[in-house]
């Protein structure tokens, strides 16, 4: 039966279990006494959601604590076996596969180098794939138990009624394609476990929002700098976030051209990718038959040489101009978004570290207007390189908390009669 608001009972009770599982994944272990004024719920529905998520498995008893002269309190955690999800980043050089519990401790994981094949959409499906049934096997989870699969690609992520995810990756060369069918009928994971796709940057963004360097901010930009360059914003609109092509802002006209084909792309100066082709064409010797991330180590060796030897000019001046179109990049991103906190993650990110980043907050400063520039932070992610495969597990977890703890149901041809939808709606859950 539905209320004058459209809500169902069956509605406010999953609300219920999702305000209750939610604080105490994130805050717990709490006890009963505590989650009343943490969710705004009253002590009988406490009581109630609790006994319900005790007898589903979904939460456990983890001790007791003194209480001002009563009986010790119980305190009550989420059980970290009840669920289980992976996590799939489909990086630049490699496919990265993790299994997770159900709170995100890490079970089991493969990465799979891509080299000559490049993004070859079978090969990619493939290592997905296959590194789901290594992780599976070394951590001997049984494949129904999964609450999901999360993926985070390059490329633009659309949602369609026939063919669920499909990924338009101009810079890779991928033409809508159609990456959950293909995962579905080459994985072939029970139909009871869904697929979740999204952009890279923004799984990268949600990780760092929920357990990184983005916890208790209300608007931040999480920026993705590897290969390529791209970013996902969060606000209090859009508290998931939401992933913007940052990396295909026209920064200079007639410039450079891109990997996707246009002139003058962010990406066209400040990814790695085009950062070692610079240092290349200017007269560097970066190593030959090397990956990305080793041949970027060789450059900043070359810029900044430990022994105490003089730098490479080359390699240090390009350095330097890729932190002013990083810096100038990022002032955009303020003068249109105005965040509380930038947070740059992403493998090159992270290479270039600690070092690069007073030049690209100085030119972000000096190319942004004044008063948001004042109320900006810039600092590294705190998640490292698993963060894009971490935020990827998020997605099915997000949508398991959303549905109060329970499980998504196998999608069945037809719709149920209404009488049976009735009854669903009124019995206890």
């Amino acid at each position: 039966m539905a209320g004058r608001n459209g809500r169902t009972v069956r509605d406010l009770r999953r609300g219920n279990r999702t305000a209750v599982l939610q604080r105490l994944y994130f805050d717990g272990p709490m006890s009963r006494y505590e989650l009343g004024p943490a969710t705004g719920l009253s002590s009988g529905s406490i009581s109630n959601v609790v006994a319900e998520l005790l007898a589903d498995g979904l939460v456990e008893e983890a001790g007791s604590v003194d209480s001002d002269g009563g009986r010790p309190r119980t305190l009550l955690r989420v059980a970290p076996a009840s669920g289980h999800m992976i996590g799939v980043d489909v990086g630049e050089t490699r496919v990265r596969v993790e299994l997770f519990d159900l709170t995100l401790t890490e079970l089991a994981r493969t990465e799979r180098p891509l080299e000559q094949q490049g993004y070859d959409v079978d090969v990619i499906v493939g290592h997905i794939c296959d590194g789901i049934a290594e992780v599976l096997a070394a951590a001997d989870i049984a494949p129904e138990r999964l609450l999901g699969v999360g993926v985070g690609v390059p490329g633009i992520v659309a949602r369609t009624a026939e063919r669920g995810a499909v990924v338009h990756g101009q810079t890779i060369g991928w033409d809508a394609v159609p990456i959950e069918s293909l995962l579905r009928s080459a994985c072939r994971l029970p139909d009871s476990v869904p697929y979740f796709t999204d952009n890279g940057a923004k799984t990268l963004g949600q990780a760092e929002m929920w357990f990184g360097a983005g916890r208790g901010a209300r608007n931040a930009a999480v920026v993705l700098f590897g290969s390529g360059v791209g970013a996902c914003l969060v606000t209090e609109e859009v508290e998931h976030g939401r992933a913007v092509e940052w990396g295909h802002l026209t920064v200079r006209v007639r410039g450079r051209r891109c990997r996707c084909g246009a002139l003058g792309c962010l990406e066209a100066y400040a990814g790695a990718e085009a950062l070692l082709d610079r240092w290349r064409e200017e007269g560097g010797r970066p190593p030959e038959g090397v990956d990305e991330e080793t041949a970027l180590t060789a450059m900043l060796a070359a810029a900044y040489p430990a022994d105490g030897t003089a730098p490479d000019p080359v390699a240090l001046a390009v350095l330097e101009e890729t932190a002013e179109y990083l810096g100038a990049g990022l002032s955009d991103l303020i003068n249109l978004f105005q965040p509380e906190r930038i947070l740059i993650g992403g493998w090159a990110g992270l290479q270039l570290g600690s070092r690069f980043l007073p030049a690209v907050r100085r030119y972000a400063a000096s190319y942004a207007l004044r008063y948001p520039a004042q109320h900006v932070t810039i600092d590294l992610g705190r998640l490292g390189p698993d963060a894009v495969t971490v935020g990827a597990a998020i997605l099915p977890l997000a949508d398991f908390f959303a549905r109060g703890g329970r499980r998504a149901e196998t999608v069945r041809e037809g719709r149920s009669p209404a009488w049976r939808t009735a009854l669903e709606e009124r019995a206890p859950h």
